[in-house]
C-alpha cells in the first residue's frame, strides 16, 4: 500500500519549504507541491533527509498523495494568488477536507473563503503563522482560525511543529473564519508600534543622550535582561552592534532612513476605525513609517526651523527615563492591541480568549516579550478585563513611570525629536484617565452645524439646540 502524507504543503518558497520541514522534522510524512517542479525536487534534495516527504508535480497527484481528511497548507502570496490556489484545490477535494491559508491574508478575505468553501463542505482555515523563517522552521507561533472540527484533526499537527513554553504549545484554536488572521494582524500592528517605540529611544539616546551606536547596544543588551527582555530588544543590541564592513562605520549608519512595511499594519489601523477602536500607538507608527518612506516631501521640508538636539538636554538620568517611557507605551500599545481584539470578538461572534493569545505569543512569534506572562495572568484574573492599563500590574507599572514617561515626550519636543509613539501613548493615557473630555465641545459644534444632537449629564434623552433661531432645546 502506498504511503499517504497526513499534511501537504504547497508554495515552497521559504516559509512554506520551512513550514514543511518543520513538520517532517517532527515525524510526519508531507506532501510537497510547488507551481514550478523544481522548487520540489530542490527541496527533497536538500532536505530530504530531515523526514519523509512525497513530491508531487501536478495537483491531482499531490492530493491523492493526502490521507483523509486531507490538509492542504497554502503558503503562497495574499489576494489574488491564493484565490487562484483555492479555485485550483477546491474541486480535487472531497467533505471534510481542509484548505489551511497560513499566509498573512487579510481576515475579510477569510471570511469570505471561509463561508464559500462551507457550502462545498470544504473546512477553510485562516491561520497565522508568526515567527519569520526562522519560526517557521524551528516552532512560530500559530493562530489558528475556521471551525472546532476542523482543529480537532489540524490542532494536533500545529501544536506539534509550534513553539513551547515550558512544554506548553504556542498554538491554540482562535475562534471561527476569520478570527486567526485577525488575531495575527493585531500581532503584527502590535509589531509595528512596538517597533516604532524602539526606534525612537534609540534615537533619543542617540541625539539628547550623546551615545554611539554601539554603546546604545549594551543600553539595550542590559534592558534585554530585564523587565523590556523581549525579542525585538535583543535584536536591536544586535544590529546597533555591527558594523558595515565596507565602510567600518556602524551598520545603522548606512541602512537608508526609509521604513518599508508590507500592508499588515495599516489593515490593523482600518479595522481599528471600522471597529471603533483607539490604537493611536499603531496608527502613529505606520505614519511614521509612511513619513519616513516619501524622500520628496522630506527633502522639501528640510530647511523648516527648529531646534537642533543637543546632547546631553536630557540630564543625567535620561537613560533611565527613556526605559520607563519605553515600557509604559509598550504597555500602552498592547493594551490597545487587545482591546481591538476584544472589540472584533464581540463584533464577529468569535469568542475569544485574550489571555490564550497573550499565551501562545510568549514564543516563536516576533513580539514575544516576558511581560506577555502578566498579561496572561491579567485576562486570567479578569476575562472581561476592560483595559490592560487597569489591571494592577500594569497600573503600577504606568503609574511609576509616569514622570519620567513625561520629562521624556517634554525633552523630545524641547530638543526637536520627532517622538510620536511616546507622545500618543502618553496622550491616550491621559484620556482615559481625564474625568473630562473636551468631547462635549465637539458634540456642541457637531449640533450647531448638523443637528447631530447631543445627550445631557444631568438627565436622560438625546437633544437638539435650535441654534438658528431662539436656541431653545429641544427633544430629539
Amino acid at each position: 500500500m502506498t504511503e499517504k502524507a497526513q499534511i501537504g504543503v504547497t508554495g515552497l518558497a521559504v516559509m512554506g519549504r520551512n513550514l514543511a520541514r518543520n513538520f517532517a522534522r517532527h515525524g510526519h510524512t508531507v506532501a510537497l507541491h510547488n507551481r514550478s517542479y523544481g522548487r520540489t525536487k530542490e527541496l527533497v534534495e536538500s532536505y530530504g533527509h530531515e523526514g519523509t516527504f512525497i513530491p508531487s508535480e501536478t495537483a491531482e497527484d499531490f492530493v491523492a498523495s493526502l490521507e483523509r481528511p486531507r490538509r492542504v497548507v497554502i503558503m503562497v502570496k495574499a489576494g489574488k494568488a491564493t484565490d487562484a490556489v483555492i479555485d485550483e484545490f477546491a474541486p480535487l477535494l472531497e467533505e471534510g477536507d481542509m484548505l489551511i491559508d497560513a499566509g498573512n491574508a487579510h481576515f475579510a478575505d477569510t471570511r469570505r473563503r471561509e463561508a464559500a468553501l462551507r457550502e462545498r463542505g470544504l473546512h477553510f482555515v485562516g491561520t497565522g503563522v508568526s515567527g519569520g523563517e526562522e519560526g517557521a522552521l524551528h516552532g512560530p507561533s500559530i493562530m489558528p482560525g475556521g471551525s472546532k472540527e476542523s482543529y480537532e484533526s489540524l490542532g494536533p499537527l500545529l501544536e506539534d511543529i509550534s513553539a513551547k513554553v515550558d512544554g506548553e504549545p504556542c498554538c491554540v484554536h482562535v475562534g471561527p473564519d476569520g478570527a486567526g488572521h485577525f488575531v495575527k494582524m493585531v500581532h503584527n500592528g502590535i509589531e509595528y508600534a512596538d517597533m516604532q517605540l524602539i526606534a525612537e529611544a534609540y534615537d533619543l539616546l542617540r541625539s539628547v543622550g550623546g551615545h554611539a551606536p554601539a554603546e546604545i547596544a549594551e543600553i539595550f543588551k542590559g534592558w534585554n535582561e530585564g523587565r523590556l527582555g523581549s525579542y525585538l530588544i535583543e535584536i536591536t543590541a544586535e544590529v546597533l552592534k555591527q558594523v558595515d564592513a565596507e565602510t567600518g562605520k556602524p551598520f545603522v549608519d548606512i541602512v537608508v532612513d526609509q521604513a518599508e512595511q508590507k500592508g499588515t499594519g495599516r489593515w490593523t489601523v482600518q479595522a481599528a476605525l471600522d471597529l471603533g477602536v483607539p490604537v493611536s500607538g499603531i496608527a502613529e507608527s505606520v505614519f511614521a513609517r509612511a513619513l519616513s518612506g516619501d524622500p520628496k516631501v522630506r527633502a522639501a521640508a528640510a530647511n523648516l526651523p527648529g531646534p537642533t538636539a543637543a546632547a546631553g538636554a536630557g540630564g543625567g538620568d535620561l537613560q533611565a527615563d527613556v526605559e520607563q517611557a519605553l515600557f509604559a507605551s509598550k504597555i500602552v500599545a498592547y493594551a490597545q492591541g487587545f482591546q481591538q481584539i476584544q472589540a472584533a470578538s464581540a463584533e464577529y461572534g468569535w469568542d475569544i480568549d485574550p489571555g490564550q493569545m497573550a499565551k501562545i505569543w510568549r514564543a516563536g512569534c516576533i513580539i514575544r516579550a516576558k511581560f506577555l506572562d502578566f498579561i496572561k495572568q491579567a485576562f486570567d484574573k479578569s476575562p472581561d478585563l476592560p483595559s490592560l492599563l487597569v489591571d494592577e500590574y500594569f497600573l503600577d507599572a504606568v503609574s511609576g513611570a509616569q514622570d519620567a514617561w513625561r520629562r521624556v515626550v517634554a525633552t523630545a519636543a524641547q530638543q526637536g525629536i520627532p517622538a510620536p509613539g511616546f507622545a500618543s501613548a502618553l496622550a491616550y493615557y491621559d484620556g482615559l484617565r481625564a474625568k473630562r473630555l473636551p468631547a462635549a465641545l465637539i458634540q456642541g459644534q457637531r449640533d450647531f452645524f448638523g443637528a447631530h444632537t447631543y445627550r445631557r449629564t444631568d438627565r436622560e434623552g438625546t437633544f437638539h439646540t435650535m441654534w438658528g433661531a431662539d436656541r431653545n432645546e429641544v427633544p430629539a
